[in-house]
């Protein structure tokens, strides 16, 4: 499954005072590596960070964190350093983690369900392949995280906007795939918003399995759609719905930022989710 490995690094210049010559030093960020995926029939690359100490033939084993839209020229750069300052030593927030990028194709086909709205269907016709895509990340890549590396039985998923959406969408289908939820601004309004008619099994009593769900939106206003819908009250909505559960294993935070619109809230929103997902210990 795994088909190639490169380097993802930065090139760091300094510049010798008494030769006055540059040389060149390798700062290396992480992996970027392709796996063969029979659900989604295409290759995907994967970008991967390991923390400071992680050694193939130790005994640590790290959480990991999947992020959606986690191309190089996307999110990951940005939220490894995030995930990297939350560990230094003096800071200590979240535990030494590693982060899996998963760099898009076509990201409204994987992160969309099928919609009833003839008009959306025309526009984006090649939505509605969310269902492969969460197979993809149950059956192929989180068994390649464990056939590869050290990872421990927690897991995080991050995704914004339409990413947000499907991290929805997996918390109310298969919420036991992942411990903790950071949703950011998620495009609820897909489909006029059927997903927020669910009734997943968090709301239920009996679920079970402790999960943590961040929501954050900033101020966004209308969203895309024929029928006039508020990406904050969208919000307002699924965190409301999420607190209702019956559930003592359920935890949701919301995190409203109004300085911050639909283009820049994912640095901030993903630094406050740690924040507020692990609190410090008194």
């Amino acid at each position: 499954m795994k088909l190639a490995s490169s380097i993802i690094s930065f090139i760091f210049f300094a510049v010798s005072l008494s030769a006055q010559t540059k040389t060149a030093k390798q700062i290396v960020l992480g992996t970027s590596e392709e796996i063969s995926s029979v659900q989604l029939s295409e290759t995907r690359t994967i970008n991967i960070y390991l923390p400071e100490g992680y050694k193939e033939n130790d005994t640590a084993r790290y959480p990991v964190i999947y992020l959606l839209d986690g191309g190089v020229d996307e999110d990951f750069i940005h939220v490894v350093g995030l995930v990297q300052f939350n560990t230094f030593s003096w800071i200590n927030r979240i535990p030494k983690s590693i982060v899996v990028g998963i760099a898009n194709t076509d990201r409204k086909r994987d992160f969309t369900y099928p919609t009833t709205i003839a008009k959306d269907k025309k526009l984006y016709p090649t939505t509605g392949g969310s269902a492969k895509f969460i197979s993809f990340l149950e059956e192929e890549l989180q068994p390649y995280m464990q056939e590869h590396y050290r990872v421990n039985k927690h897991k995080t998923i991050i995704g914004e906007s339409l990413g947000g959406l499907l991290a929805t969408e997996i918390l109310f289908k298969k919420p036991k795939l992942f411990d903790k939820y950071i949703i950011v601004s998620p495009s609820l309004w897909w489909d006029n918003g059927s997903l927020l008619d669910l009734k997943p099994a968090i709301l239920e009593p009996g679920y079970n399995k402790r999960t943590d769900v961040y929501i954050a939106v900033g101020k966004e206003g209308l969203t895309p759609g024929d029928k006039p819908r508020v990406m904050e009250v969208d919000a307002n909505l699924l965190a409301d719905k999420i607190k209702a559960s019956k559930s003592k294993q359920v935890k949701v935070h919301f995190d409203y930022l109004p300085q911050e619109d639909h283009a820049t809230i994912a640095h901030q929103a993903v630094f406050n989710a740690f924040r507020l997902l692990y609190p410090v210990k008194q």
